[in-house]
């Protein structure tokens, strides 16, 4: 197995010793450099180039995200970023998820070497899943223009209110499930933007921290023409809403009488992640039946494969995203191999298979 080169840009001092001493004591894995801003990176990977870089995004000279987008466009290499645990943090890294990061590790700005020390698990896995990314595919989509943003209309702008009360009651009844992970923020994006505002309900595990979620789900909002939000303990499962579980909690369905709701709840780790696709999409299979689709989409590990399966068991459509438009192949991989897939499909015509959930009698 050849050797994972890994470079560390970050202002800490901390941060850049006891990261890069997990990552010398990773089999498989080697620090190549770590330095302290951008501008140091840049002369250092003149020498020798990194396999995956884990980025700090606030930093002195040059900030992370301008950093990132210049090795994007010259030179695609994955990046990890490891950012502070703040909505401030937050937002910061949404932009550079946008630019075509692949995951987060987060930092607190207290107790941070023992707690680096506690994460090493974490970080050796988010690295060598970011050296698995097909990052030729991440930098075409993250260079691809993207499509003018229509206004934000209502429902009324497509239906008469008579017909918009029968659309309301039927598609109430359908429900779309999501399970994404590295490589998602950008094919979940892709994915909803091209979604109208009748779309089905729809609830969505992407693994990801907490507090990023909250900041993923807004500029998502920002973006699509259906609502998108963090879901809360009690939401409706709506018709043009996207509800997306909180990072560090798991999310499940639940039907009250004629409607759909969520539960956003503690609990352990289910698949190494909280919130669990697994657990979202076995609530699903319980609560909606075959008046459910299920979708998982790129990225590493297993994570929903065998709840994806328990959907097709009780009737729900399955649906997976191919492996020609996958970042990483991994979680749709592993359905398709234990049958719980009905069909696999191009990213591009994922948002076809939602809206065809209006069409289901």
């Amino acid at each position: 197995m050849k050797t994972i080169d890994v470079m560390v840009v970050d202002d800490s001092a901390v941060v850049r010793k006891v990261v890069g001493e997990m990552l010398q004591a990773a089999p498989g894995v080697r620090l190549l450099h770590a330095v302290s801003d951008p501008l140091l990176a840049i002369e250092r990977m003149k020498l020798a180039w990194p396999d995956v870089i884990v980025l700090d995004v606030e930093m002195p000279r040059m900030d992370g995200i301008t950093f990132l987008r210049k090795i994007m466009a010259e030179r695609p290499t994955p990046v990890v970023i490891c950012s502070t645990l703040t909505e401030k943090g937050a937002e910061t890294t949404m932009a550079a998820l946008a630019a075509g990061a692949v995951s987060i590790i987060t930092k607190p700005k207290l107790g941070l070497k023992d707690f680096l020390a506690d994460s090493a698990a974490e970080l050796v896995a988010a690295v060598r899943a970011a050296a698995q990314v097909d990052v030729r595919r991440l930098a075409a989509r993250v260079a691809r223009p993207s499509a003018p943003v229509p206004a934000k209309l209502t429902a009324d702008a497509v239906l008469p209110a008579a017909a918009e009360g029968r659309g309301l009651l039927r598609t109430t009844e359908r429900v779309v499930a999501i399970g994404t992970s590295t490589g998602g923020t950008l094919a979940l994006e892709e994915v909803l933007t091209q979604l109208p505002r009748v779309t089905p309900g729809i609830v969505i595990v992407q693994h990801m921290p907490e507090k990023f979620t909250a900041a993923f789900a807004e500029r998502l909002n920002g973006l699509c023409q259906i609502d998108v939000r963090e879901a809360r303990h009690g939401d409706r499962v709506l018709p043009g809403r996207a509800l997306i579980a909180p990072g560090g909690k798991h999310m499940l369905l639940r039907r009250d009488g004629a409607q759909y709701c969520v539960d956003v709840i503690d609990g352990p780790l289910v698949n190494r992640h909280r919130p669990s696709v697994d657990v979202l999409f076995r609530s699903v299979a319980k609560h909606a039946g075959a008046n459910a689709l299920g979708v998982i989409m790129t990225g590493m590990g297993d994570d929903g494969a065998a709840g994806l399966l328990e959907m097709r068991k009780a009737g729900a459509r399955t649906v997976a995203q191919d492996e020609d438009s996958c970042v990483v192949y991994g979680m749709p991989k592993e359905a398709v191999k234990r049958g719980g897939v009905e069909k696999s499909v191009p990213l591009k015509l994922i948002d076809r298979e939602i809206l065809q959930q209006l069409a289901v009698r």
